[in-house]
């Protein structure tokens, strides 16, 4: 049995923390919102857009760098 590349085994562990992180967000985000809620509604529906948009956006700053990086 071949050990995998370092590079492989690197992507797996960055892309577990993303989707540990992710996860983490999405668990407690009802609760962050319903609470910025009371204070005003509008900026509750921001920072639920924003953080739903952090996830895309991580993933689209790790493909950018493994493009320029030639992987």
């Amino acid at each position: 049995m071949t050990d995998p590349k370092p590079e492989s085994r690197s992507s797996a562990i960055a892309a577990a923390i993303i989707l540990v992180a992710a996860g983490l967000v999405i668990y407690f985000m009802p609760t962050v919102v319903l609470w910025l809620g009371n204070y005003s509604p509008y900026l509750a529906t921001a920072v639920g857009i924003c953080l739903v948009l952090a996830f895309f956006v991580v993933f689209w700053l790790r493909a950018r760098y493994q493009r320029s990086k030639g992987r």
